[in-house]
């Protein structure tokens, strides 16, 4: 078995870790849907690409009524997808290869096709693992409150027997009672199944929202504790799955939205999660003042409790760098999701690039979501093909995070750019999807597959200590870790003269004539 590229136990607090959406990655049986033997024929471009570990959202037993997030089976694998042995075939050669796997979990809530909430519907004793309550008003007409769902609209459905029950997300998503014992206890064995057959992680959807105030207040603007967002109760759970974690030497990451940095640091306590991933930094403006303060508050508010930063540039819920940071308002923000939004690829592309090697050269963990190795923008998809709920349940405003989950281009002469379907995908490609495909730009030294190949071998160069700012003019960032490999990047509408260097390891496009850095531009030098 080869030696993962992070041989050590704590390879986590370095690791470069690739999210893959497994039902956009590749099809390897041809029926349209992205699948664990698509994956397993291409984990050798993944191997090349130098990743420490991929990231799985969840390849369970699922209706899809939120892209595998509504989970009827943690223990079985979506037939879409392959069968469990074949999970087990692709944790193994993944290994293989010197990549680890972390697979994902969404304690938060099932789906209504789980076995407990049909249970619950028919009457049964499971009804007492969810919330279940009886409706305000002279008839029960009106939801037990006034809590509304992250998707849009009231987070309450009524059943025809009267009651309501909680989903913060779809109807589909029926909410755990976390103060149930079984609750717990089934969350343990399901982090043991998986833990026992090879993972070497678990991604932890929604993490701070699973425990509800018992009396279920209405939602009060600014009141503490919040009646269903980071309750203290949380630390108690996340502790005991500490413990499990350590058994079998597997690591967390939690998704942890939560504006409070000293109530982020919180999780990250040495006997709970290991990491968790850092939002102010990917909802960060193209603005050198603002990037640097995101760095410098994240590196500060995991220094307390010892725990590495993790960055990312995108993921499977939020727009594609390249598009977010061609558009005039480069911020992150759920209302840009828009129909028709003006962007400029040629300034995102420039932009995407250089953010990859800021990204990459910081300290701590780096997340790659699929297919921002190629460099690939925001789809438009057609209304009539939109699969995501937030667009319905948006009343078709939103047009919800499809875009960003587009099947792959593999190879730029193949039917649907090499994807692997004989028919249709899922969600249709751009007509000039072609032109991303990474055969193409395999054979391309200036692509952005080129560069993140090239960036990701190189980054041992920065070691694995501190980050120390050097001085630079405005709308520069420039600093050095303890290697001396130096990474500067211009956000300023002037070129920038590069300090003292011996060499130039890594650059996200070329220096202008005079050797200055242009702008939207970052380099790597050696001191």
């Amino acid at each position: 078995m080869a030696q993962p590229r992070h041989a050590s136990p704590q390879w986590w607090r370095s690791a470069v870790i690739y999210q893959v959406y497994v039902r956009s990655f590749a099809d390897g049986d041809g029926d349209g849907t992205g699948d664990l033997a698509g994956v397993r024929a291409r984990l050798p471009y993944l191997a090349e690409l130098g990743v420490d570990a991929l990231w799985f959202t969840p390849w369970y037993v699922s209706p899809m009524k939120d892209g595998g997030y509504d989970v009827a089976d943690y223990r079985a694998v979506d037939p879409a997808f392959g069968t469990l042995a074949e999970a087990e075939k692709l944790i193994a050669e993944a290994r293989e290869l010197g990549i680890r796997t972390i697979v994902d979990i969404v304690p938060n809530h099932v789906s209504d096709q789980h076995p407990w909430f049909r249970a619950a519907l028919a009457g049964g004793p499971e009804r007492a693992l969810f919330h279940f309550r009886p409706g305000r008003g002279p008839h029960g007409e009106l939801p037990p409150n006034d809590w509304r769902s992250e998707f849009g609209g009231p987070a309450w459905s009524r059943l025809p027997d009267g009651d309501w029950y909680l989903h913060l997300f779809a109807p589909e998503q029926p909410d755990l009672d976390w103060s149930h014992p079984a609750v717990r206890q089934e969350h343990e064995d399901i982090l043991r199944f998986w833990f026992e057959r090879g993972v070497a992680g678990v991604r932890i959807d929604s993490a701070a929202l699973l425990v509800k105030d018992p009396d279920l207040p209405d939602f009060v603007d600014g009141e503490v504790p919040h009646p269903y967002v980071d309750r203290d109760e949380l630390h108690d759970v996340y502790r005991s799955w500490r413990a499990i974690a350590d058994e079998y030497g597997g690591i967390f990451v939690g998704e942890v939205w939560l504006p409070d940095t000293e109530r982020f640091a919180r999780y990250l306590r040495p006997d709970e999660l290991h990491t968790a991933f850092n939002f102010s930094f990917m909802t960060c403006p193209w603005d050198a003042g603002r990037l640097r303060a995101a760095i410098d508050e994240t590196l500060a508010e995991h220094a307390p409790v010892g725990a590495p930063a993790t960055w990312v540039l995108c993921n499977h819920d939020v727009t594609r760098t390249v598009t977010r940071y061609g558009r005039a308002d480069t911020g992150f923000d759920f209302a840009i999701k828009a129909f028709g939004t003006p962007t400029d690829l040629t300034l995102g592309t420039r932009r995407a690039r250089a953010a990859a090697l800021l990204s990459l050269a910081l300290p701590g963990a780096v997340y790659v979501y699929q297919g921002e190795e190629l460099g690939l923008p925001e789809a438009d998809i057609p209304r009539e093909r939109i699969q995501d709920p937030m667009h319905t349940r948006s009343g078709g405003i939103d047009p919800g995070r499809d875009g960003c989950r587009v099947p792959l281009p593999w190879a730029a002469e193949a039917p649907h750019a090499g994807f692997g379907s004989r028919e249709e995908p899922w969600l249709p490609q751009p007509a000039d999807w072609a032109a991303y495909a990474a055969d193409r730009q395999a054979a391309d030294p200036g692509s952005m597959l080129a560069l993140y190949r090239r960036a990701i071998e190189l980054r041992p160069a920065f070691g694995d200590g501190p980050l120390t700012w050097l001085p630079a003019p405005d709308g520069v960032l420039a600093f050095t870790r303890v290697r001396g490999a130096t990474c500067v990047v211009n956000l300023a509408d002037a070129p920038a003269d590069l300090p003292a260097h011996t060499e130039l390891l890594l650059g996200s496009g070329p220096l202008d004539i005079e050797g200055r850095l242009p702008k939207d531009t970052a380099v790597w030098l050696r001191a």
